[in-house]
């Protein structure tokens, strides 16, 4: 039978499953079932509204969720390495005993999720909000949690050992926020960036790429100062925000990106497309230009050893 699943945002159509399944069957397996059809048939889940899923074991590595609706999904054991669910809504889905190894979850809503048990080792987990999620005997070794919000979830004999804490909020009495001992690498290598950025292009063919787009962005602005002003996505034809300059460096793609799924979107795929990672676009201008002059850097070193 055929299954419609669509964009949570807009309603619109985001893809149509072949699913071997009954009529009345509950709406919980059709959409479990029509996942999986996507996964295998690399059907573009972005956006999509997957609230109740049923997708218990599911094998779901490196799929791409960003921003999908994923509330009250049932996820015990599925397999979602490597995963891209950033800005997914993921409140009180139960994922536990999930491989979520890998995962790219920045920004993701995880309120009273249940995550017991669930594997986050080297999970991109900054800004998420997992206030109230159930983390006992999660395994967040090396995971990202900067500026996650930590508020009542449950730690009880989590594995953090490795995991990035910088600004996270409301963090349980006895979790130290300190540094671990070196040698401790802070953010993924280039290696793994470039990994990502080859995995999210081969997905997203139509996502346009900029080379070394914090070096432009960056020469930008040192010409003109004023070319950068993380208040506003297009201030003008000369001034943009971060994500507005990855659009506007796209040029006609990048704006036709733009219009099907907003500034935000547009410009965090484009940066997944160009280099496997995504910058914070609500940071204040000074905070941006720093990370843009850093990124630039890094960029220019990984150059010279190639």
């Amino acid at each position: 039978m055929k299954f419609e699943v669509k964009n949570r945002f807009t309603g619109e159509v985001r893809f149509t499953a072949e699913i071997d399944c009954a009529e009345d069957a509950p709406v919980s397996i059709k959409l479990g079932l029509a996942v999986k059809w996507a996964v295998k048939t690399d059907a573009n889940l972005a956006g999509a509204d997957l609230a109740d899923a049923n997708l218990a074991d599911a094998y779901l590595a490196d799929a791409n969720l960003a921003g999908a609706d994923l509330a009250d999904a049932y996820l015990v054991g599925a397999n979602l390495a490597r995963a891209n669910l950033a800005d997914a809504y993921l409140a009180d889905a139960n994922l536990a005993g999930a491989d979520l190894a890998g995962a790219d979850l920045a920004g993701a809503n995880l309120a009273r999720a249940d995550l017991a048990d669930a594997n986050l080792a080297g999970a991109n987990l900054a800004r998420a909000n997992l206030a109230g999620a159930n983390l006992a005997r999660a395994n967040l070794a090396r995971a990202d949690l900067a500026g996650a919000n930590l508020a009542r979830a449950n730690l009880a004999d989590a594995y953090l050992a490795g995991a990035y804490l910088a600004d996270a909020r409301n963090l349980p009495s006895g979790i130290d926020q300190a540094d671990p001992p070196e040698p401790y690498v802070r953010k993924p290598s280039a290696e793994v960036y470039a990994e990502r950025a080859a995995r999210f292009r081969e997905r997203n063919p139509d996502v346009p790429v900029i080379p070394d787009i914090d070096a432009r962005i960056l020469a930008l602005v040192e010409a003109n100062p004023s070319a950068l002003d993380m208040g506003s996505w297009h201030s003008c034809e000369t001034t943009h925000c971060r994500a507005g300059w990855a659009v506007h460096l796209a040029g006609e793609a990048g704006y036709a990106l733009e219009k099907q799924y907003g500034p935000e979107r547009a410009g965090r795929m484009i940066y997944l497309a160009s280099t496997g990672r995504v910058p914070h676009f609500y940071a204040t201008n000074e905070r941006a230009l720093e990370d843009i002059r850093e990124c630039a850097a890094s960029q220019a070193n990984t150059h010279l050893k190639q």
